[in-house]
C-alpha cells in the first residue's frame, strides 16, 4: 500500500508531538510522510524542520493546506473553537482527520458535528482519546475483562496538573477540558453509559496563577451506572509535586491499579490484587514510558507511547480504508456524561453550613 501524506494542523504543545511522531512512523515504517505542517507561527514550522532534518511544506492556514491538496489526512491540533470549522474543510475534500478532543467543547455543537458527520462523511474522523492505546490502560483492561478481579463494581480515574492551564488559555470548564480523557477511559473500561451523574468543584489554588479563566482548579464528577456500578473521576491543576495520573478498578475479588506520579516520570506501574490475605500481587508490571531527550510537557512524558500508538491505528485505517475505533460517537457519549455533571453542580456557594 501506498504511504498515507499526513499534515499537522496546529504546532502548539501536543501538534509539535504530533508531528514528531508522524516524522518517525514514516521513517520507522513506511506507512506514511509528513506532508505539511500547518500555522500561524511560521518559526515553529522552521525550528522542527531543523531540529528533525525534515523538508516540509509550510502552510499559515487550513484552508491554504486544504486548497494545496498535499495531504491524505491531517492529525488537527489547534485551538478547539476552530476544530470544528477545520475539520469540517479538510473532509470536503477528501481527507480524513485525526482530531485533538474535545470536538467542540460544547455539548450541544457536538452533537450537531456528529449528526453532520454521521449523515455525510461517517468514518473520516477519528476522535484522539489517547488512553485508549496506552499500554498499561490496555494491560489492566484485560485483566479487568478477562476476571481477573471478579465483577467489577467501582472505578477511580484521576488526573491532577501540577500546574495551572497556561495564560490566554480558552477553557470549556474543567470537565470539558481535562476530565473528558477521564470519562472516556471509564466508559471503555466498563463498557456502559452511566444512568446518572453529579460534580463537585472548587477554585483553591492555582486559578489565581493563569489569566485562563476557567470555572475550577479541583473538581470531582461522581457517576452511578446500572447493576450496583459507579466511577469516581478527580481532576485538578493544584498537584504542584508533579503530574499525577492514576485509575483504580474495584471487583468483588481484588482490585486493579496503574499509578504514575512525575517523582518518577517514566515509570508506570500496574498491580493487581486479590482479597485480603493474599500476600502476592495476582499480577504486576511495570511500564518503562518514552524518554524524549529534551523538555515535553508532562502529560507527553506519561502517554507519549499512547500518542504513538493511536496514530500508528490512524494511519493503518488510513491506509486500508477502515472505520477508526474512535469517532465523533464516543466523543459526544463523554460530552453528555460531562453535561450531566454540569447540571447538577455542587460547589461552595451551594452547600449548606455546619
Amino acid at each position: 500500500m501506498p504511504p498515507v501524506r499526513i499534515a499537522v494542523a496546529g504546532l502548539g504543545r501536543i501538534g509539535m508531538i504530533h508531528a514528531l511522531h508522524v516524522h518517525e512512523l514514516a521513517r520507522e515504517t513506511g506507512d506514511c510522510t509528513l506532508a505539511g505542517l500547518c500555522t500561524t507561527t511560521r518559526e515553529k514550522a522552521q525550528r522542527f524542520a531543523a531540529e528533525t532534518g525534515c523538508g516540509v511544506p509550510i502552510f499559515r492556514s487550513v484552508e491554504e493546506l486544504a486548497e494545496a491538496r498535499v495531504a491524505d489526512a491531517t492529525v488537527i491540533a489547534t485551538a478547539t473553537p476552530c476544530h470544528r470549522e477545520h475539520a469540517t474543510a479538510l473532509i470536503a475534500r477528501g481527507q480524513r482527520v485525526l482530531l485533538e478532543k474535545p470536538m467542540t467543547a460544547v455539548f450541544e455543537t457536538d452533537l450537531e458535528f456528529a449528526a453532520q458527520l454521521d449523515g455525510a462523511h461517517p468514518h473520516a474522523l477519528m476522535l484522539a482519546f489517547q488512553r485508549r492505546f496506552d499500554p498499561p490502560l490496555e494491560y489492566a483492561h484485560k485483566l479487568a475483562s478477562g476476571g481477573a478481579i471478579g465483577r467489577v463494581f467501582k472505578v477511580y480515574s484521576a488526573m491532577e496538573d501540577s500546574s495551572p492551564a497556561p495564560d490566554g488559555f480558552k477553557s470549556g470548564g474543567i470537565l470539558a477540558d481535562m476530565s473528558i480523557h477521564n470519562v472516556d477511559e471509564v466508559l471503555w473500561l466498563t463498557g456502559k453509559m452511566p444512568r446518572a451523574a453529579v460534580m463537585v468543584g472548587s477554585s483553591i489554588y492555582s486559578h489565581r496563577l493563569s489569566t485562563c479563566e476557567e470555572d475550577f482548579d479541583d473538581a470531582l464528577l461522581y457517576l452511578w451506572f446500572e447493576e450496583e456500578l459507579v466511577a469516581e473521576i478527580q481532576v485538578g491543576r493544584n498537584h504542584v509535586s508533579g503530574y499525577r495520573t492514576e485509575t483504580v478498578i474495584y471487583g468483588e475479588e481484588g482490585e486493579i491499579q496503574v499509578n504514575r506520579f512525575q517523582q518518577k516520570p517514566l515509570e508506570v506501574i500496574v498491580k493487581a490484587y486479590g482479597r485480603r490475605g493474599r500476600t502476592e500481587p495476582i499480577a504486576s508490571r511495570s511500564f518503562s514510558m518514552r524518554d524524549y531527550g529534551r523538555p515535553v510537557p508532562e502529560f507527553v512524558e506519561r502517554f507519549g507511547l499512547a500518542y504513538k500508538a493511536e496514530l500508528a491505528t490512524f494511519v493503518k485505517c488510513c491506509q486500508s480504508n477502515q472505520p477508526f475505533p474512535v469517532s465523533q460517537g464516543d466523543g459526544v457519549r463523554a460530552q453528555q456524561v460531562i453535561r450531566a455533571g454540569m447540571q447538577s453542580v455542587v460547589s461552595p456557594g451551594t452547600i449548606i453550613p455546619v
